[in-house]
């Protein structure tokens, strides 16, 4: 047997079930607001899955492309997963969806697969963590990171740790306030004047801020 195996996930893949299905296989899933990809595998792969639709869907409002590069800036192998059929359903002309996996592959250095459920991602992402950790010894980073981060995006990146903060109510929070160090520093009060954050989501933000650190909690002693 080799050793544990252990994926970082983006908490909004929690409803796709991959999650679920990688720990029935006895994998570490660690979940957290990820700045690039959905599954991070090692210091040097990250994949992105996507749902044929939901590719489209980036493709047609110009979105699939900043996702692609900042994930190629942050990780030498990057890897996009299109999970499930219709990639050359809709009224889109073909040559446009060859012509982005083209420059997916050519120009950002991915790697494309296709698989047909979850179910089969899972699989996948299984096979190719073990290879890469147990393998190749390549450790999951304690938190997923982007070494191009340019100085905007690593203060949204840090404010976008809080509880609750979303990547726009991380946005929100820096052009009111300047500064991270405002932002940490900011008053529950000031913190609900913020669209997109209330009085319950200040207070679990303060109080992640402010509360004594007293160690890591460990596996078991709390549910998530």
């Amino acid at each position: 047997m080799g050793d544990a195996i252990s994926i970082l996930v983006d908490h909004r893949e929690r409803c796709s079930g991959i999650p679920v299905l990688l720990a029935l296989r006895d994998v570490e899933v660690r979940e957290e607001q990820l700045p690039v990809g959905d599954y991070i595998l090692s210091e040097r792969i990250a994949v992105e899955r996507k749902r044929a639709g939901d590719f489209l869907d980036s493709l047609v409002a110009n979105r699939l492309f900043d996702q692609v590069r900042r994930l190629a800036e942050a990780y030498p192998q990057p890897v996009m997963i299109i999970e499930g059929d219709g990639l050359f359903e809709r009224n889109i002309h073909e040559q446009a969806v060859y012509g982005a996996l083209s420059s997916i592959i050519a120009d950002y250095g991915f790697s494309v697969i296709t698989s047909a459920d979850v179910q089969e991602t899972a699989h996948f992402l299984y096979s190719l963590a073990s290879r890469e950790q147990n393998k190749k010894k390549k450790e999951v980073p304690l938190r997923g990171s982007k070494p191009t981060f340019s100085i905007s995006e690593q203060q949204r990146y840090v404010i976008e740790g809080l509880p609750f903060v979303s990547a726009v109510s991380a946005r929100r929070l820096l052009d009111y306030f300047g500064s991270v160090r405002r932002v940490v520093n900011a008053t529950h009060t000031e913190l609900c004047e913020i669209e997109g954050i209330g009085s319950k989501k200040a207070r679990a933000i303060k109080e992640v801020l402010e509360r004594r650190w007293e160690g890591e909690e460990r596996e078991g002693d709390t549910c998530h």
